[in-house]
């Protein structure tokens, strides 16, 4: 697999993303996530995200298991600042004071069994902490051994700009898909501009793009797109039939609507690393697949005008927790 870069890191031109192994989206199974960490490695994906908040802990705990024997192969990407309460897994808020950096770190190095975190991003930008005091602890880290580089998630540009000048970042993470294209607004520039990585979460719209979601009541009762306004209502009709345009367009190349998607995030920009996060190994070898796929100005071009910017129907998330994106 090619490589893009990442600040200071090399990583495979798409990584994976582990935060469903554990958490969010219905029924879990160690065994094959970890086969699916193990099958990414052969295949030369070596960036995988995980973040403390996941299960919450149990994600860092089980990436940790996997990597074991493999830490070499592994660009190794955590997060913190989403607090959580671990007996009811409720979102509590956001936490990016010094302190709680720290603790959060130390914590998350003895999860991993790691003496060193490649990549350590703020999740969330905390309101009550100026984003200079929480890049000031970040780089503390840096200094101290325990963190190689970092970075923010869900951060607007302006945002982007003060925490760069604090310390330099090696990227931002953001939702972005075909469905999902706030980050073109000013973030994209931002980035290319400072020389700032950019990490895609949720580069198949939480699988809607891969075709395979058709009916809301597949989704299993604990599946948080449940709650998502996408998934919901006249919505869930409305971004059905868009993608049904994208599976369209994939058929004509002979390849997956996942793949066709992927394929557009990565014909973005070289600064740019789709996760998608996945717990299959089938998965993961179409995911993986879409790296070979060149897309022409012809091909973007019907791309943009079956999905074009904004044309996804409701919020990406519920209201409650868009209040927790920097904007």
């Amino acid at each position: 697999m090619h490589t893009r870069t990442l600040g200071p890191l090399k990583v495979s031109a798409i990584g994976l993303g582990c935060m469903g192994m554990s958490d969010f989206y219905g029924p879990r199974d160690e065994a094959e996530s970890i086969a699916t960490i193990h099958r990414a490695l052969e295949l030369g994906v070596t960036l995988l995200d995980t973040a403390d908040m996941y299960g919450p802990f149990t994600n860092e705990e089980l990436v940790g298991r996997a990597i074991e024997g493999r830490r070499d192969r592994v660009v190794l990407a955590t997060k913190c600042g989403i607090v959580r309460d671990p007996k009811d897994r409720a979102i509590r808020g956001v936490d990016g004071s010094p302190g709680y950096i720290r603790a959060a770190c130390d914590a998350s190095l003895r999860r991993l069994r790691v003496d060193v975190i490649d990549l350590y991003q703020l999740h969330r930008v905390d309101p009550r902490t100026p984003i200079e005091e929480s890049v000031g602890a970040m780089a503390d880290l840096v200094k101290a051994g325990k963190v190689r580089a970092i970075g923010l998630s869900e951060a607007s540009a302006a945002t982007l700009r003060r925490a760069h000048a604090v310390h330099p970042l090696a990227s931002v993470q953001t939702e972005y898909s075909l469905w999902t294209r706030d980050p073109e607004d000013e973030v994209l520039s931002t980035c290319r501009e400072l020389g700032v990585g950019f990490l895609a979460y949720s580069p198949l719209g939480r699988g809607f793009l891969t075709g395979q979601i058709k009916r809301f009541e597949d989704l299993a009762p604990d599946d948080y797109r449940r709650t998502s306004p996408r998934f919901q209502g006249e919505n869930f009709q409305k971004n059905l039939d868009l993608v049904a345009k994208v599976e369209e367009l994939a058929r004509e190349r002979g390849v997956k609507a996942s793949q066709l998607a992927l394929a557009w995030v990565l014909a973005q920009g070289d600064f740019i690393v789709p996760i998608p996060g996945t717990k299959r190994r089938s998965y993961l070898e179409e995911n993986v697949a879409a790296e070979a796929i060149a897309l022409s100005a012809g091909d973007l071009a019907r791309l943009d005008a079956v999905m074009p910017k904004g044309a996804a129907a409701g919020l990406r998330y519920p209201e409650a927790v868009m209040g927790l994106v920097n904007r």
